[in-house]
Parts: structure tokens; sequence; C-alpha cells
């Protein structure tokens, strides 16, 4: 879900995390958290709409998949899940191309969960068109839209709208700048190389909200992506899906002090990571290991990673970021990476790979009906240890 990277693709650089790839070495931890959040922290759940098996063993329609991430939504909705964010991709191993249309029909079967992307590939759209799509979303939902914006993580985008990769960091840091602009929702005069200028120009509609459109920054560990997080004034959500959580709480500590810096009001610091969760520690792992094992290889293939092995997987799940176990086990690695980073909001990568849609709904069962008050539980006492 990060929009930062010096190589476009390399899996830390936009359009949602790639929950399978090699871990992501963060900067070495400095110590604890310089701010614990001011508010319960908000839990929410992402999914790319990952093309899952069918009962009968099959591949899963796009069509389907995107029905069933439908059904996920409503779920988590009646669970009192916080958030869900879906990602874009265009490729075969993805079915949601535009997920503001699913966003949308999710809004229509939903009463109070945000609904967002994670990420919406700002580097290979427009940001007018973003930002309206992204106020009619809306205004359909009540005021619960919420777009994460990042540069892609894949980079099928860029060829198929027409847009160079030699640009790809000049065109995210050129549309970031305007989309902040934008949701001033005033007359917006601005100029740069990718796209016309505007002059005194105003978009269409308006939200009902201060502030406009609620967005965020993915990011995925630079210090010069949490930077510009802060320059533009709109919080940053750092995917970490390798390695411990705590090599980032520098970045979380350098988002505040910058913050505190520039002068500008507090932001919140988002955390996404994937996981899976199921009735015991031993089963949760079985059933994601083939899933999360086929994922990471094949898109391994394309990057020259070697292929993982359950060694591997074992780590992560023990002492990295790969929330995956029993609801106590997941409840309580959540609660200790809120703490050790000062998050706001943890979101919960549940689609990993080709697990069936069942795995699916009951993982999400689990973490609405009992991670997350657990979570808070931890949180609101002594903490996770």
């Amino acid at each position: 879900m990060s929009e930062t990277s010096t190589t476009p693709g390399d899996g830390r650089d936009g359009s949602g995390p790639v929950s399978t790839g090699p871990a992501t070495s963060g900067p070495a931890a400095s110590g604890p958290s310089d701010a614990a959040p001011a508010h319960p922290v908000h839990l929410g759940l992402d999914t790319f709409g990952d093309v899952t098996l069918a009962p009968d063993g099959g591949r899963s329609s796009h069509a389907q998949v995107i029905r069933d991430v439908v059904e996920q939504a409503v779920l988590a909705d009646g669970l009192g899940v916080d958030a869900i964010t879906l990602g874009e991709h265009h490729r075969d191993d993805f079915a949601l191309s535009s997920p503001e249309i699913a966003l949308a029909a999710i809004a229509g079967r939903t009463e109070r969960i945000l609904l967002g992307t994670g990420v919406t590939v700002l580097s290979s759209d427009d940001p007018v068109r973003v930002y309206e799509r992204f106020a009619t979303l809306d205004a359909v939902s009540s005021g619960r839209a919420e777009v994460i914006l990042g540069r892609g993580s894949f980079t099928e985008s860029f060829p198929l709208f027409g847009y160079d990769l030699a640009d790809y960091d000049a065109l995210f840091s050129e549309k970031l700048e305007l989309f902040a602009r934008l949701r001033g929702e005033g007359p917006v005069t601005w100029s740069g190389r990718h796209r016309s200028p505007l002059v005194e120009q105003e978009v269409f509609p308006k939200t009902e909200r201060p502030g406009g459109v609620g967005a965020w920054i993915g990011v995925g560990g630079s210090p010069q992506s949490v930077l510009r997080s802060v320059r533009v004034g709109i919080p940053m959500m750092l995917a970490i899906i390798g390695g411990a959580p705590a090599r980032f709480l520098p970045f979380a500590n350098l988002y505040r002090q910058a913050q505190e810096e520039l002068g500008g009001a507090p932001m919140p610091l988002g955390v996404h990571s994937p996981g899976h969760i199921a009735a015991s520690d031993a089963r949760a792992r079985d059933e994601l290991w083939p899933h999360f094992a086929a994922n990471r290889n094949r898109i391994g293939a394309d990057r020259g990673w070697p292929e993982t092995t359950r060694a591997e997987f074992e780590q992560e799940a023990d002492a990295g970021s790969l929330y995956v176990g029993s609801p106590e086990t997941v409840a309580r690695r959540i609660a200790e990476t809120v703490a050790t980073l000062g998050a706001d909001r943890f979101d919960l990568k549940y689609a990993n790979g080709t697990m069936p849609h069942a795995q699916l709904m009951e993982s999400i069962g689990l973490y609405g009906a009992e991670v997350i008050p657990r979570v808070r539980e931890l949180l609101a006492g002594a903490g996770p240890a």
C-alpha cells in the first residue's frame, strides 16, 4: 500500500503492498513511540480482490470474486469493523480494477463502515477525476468515503493508460500536489508537466465535510515519503509487509516530529499488514501457507525473488508482519504493533492469494467478533504482554 520506492514495481511503492514479498527492511528501532493514539484505535480490513479458488477447486471468475468482496464487506459492516479498503490492480490475479464501483455497491448495503481504496494508483490516473469519483462516493455513502493514494506496486496501469515509467516519481509528486489542492474544494489554479493547467477551476460535486474527501498516502518506508505526507497535509498509511514492525518506529517518530516542526494539525498514523485468522494457530497457518506461497512465488518470478519457504513463512508469522493465528494470537500481535508505533489505525489484509471465499468469511467473522474487542481490551489495560 505504499507510495514510495526508488524502483517501480519492487513491492514497496503503491497499490497496496504485495503481502507475499520478502521482508521489507526498515531502519532499526530507536526506542518506544513518541506518542500513543489519542483515541481508540480504528481497526479495518483490506483486500485486493485476489482471484480465489472456487468450491469445485477451479478458478473463480473475476465477476464472482467482485460479488464475493461485496459480501465480505457487508459481513464486516455488520460486525462493527471500522473500515474496508479495496486495492486497484490491472492484472489477471486480481479482480478489482475499479474499486470505487465496488465500494459504491457496498455503500448501498452497509451503514457505518468506512469505504476506501488501498490504494488508488494516482500516478496513472487523473487527480480531478479521482476527486470527483470519491466525492460522489462520499455522497452516496453519507460521508464514509476515503482514498488511499499510491504510486503503484505493480506497473501494468502505466502502459495501459499511456504513461511512461520513466516519469514514475514525477507523475506521483505532481498529481499528489494537485489532489491536495482539490481537497480545499474552492477554485484551483495549478500547472504541471503531465496534464493541462487549471485556472480558477472548480471541481464538482462538493462534499459535506470540512477538508473535502478523506485521504491517506500509502507509504512503504522512506524518510522522503514520510516528509511528503506531512508537507501536503495528508496522513500516512504505513505498509509493513515484512520484518518486525518495530523496525519502522523511526518512520513513525519522524512523522510526528515533522508535524511538530511544520506546525500543522496532528495527523493520524495508519498501519497495513497481511494476515489470516482461524480457530487455532496451527489451522490458520496451514490454511494460509499454500495460498501465500503460490501468490508470493508467482509475483516473485516476475521480480527475481527466490521461491519462499515454509521456514520463512513461519518466521514472519512468529515475529514479522504476518498476523496469522487464533483470534487471541492475532489480537495480541496487533495490539503490540499499535502500542509500539503509536498507531491510530490498523488494517489487516485478509485476502492472500487464492484462499477460498468461505475461509475469508470465517477470518472476517473472527476478526470482527473476537479480535477487535480483544485488541481494544489489551490497549485499554496493561498492554499486550
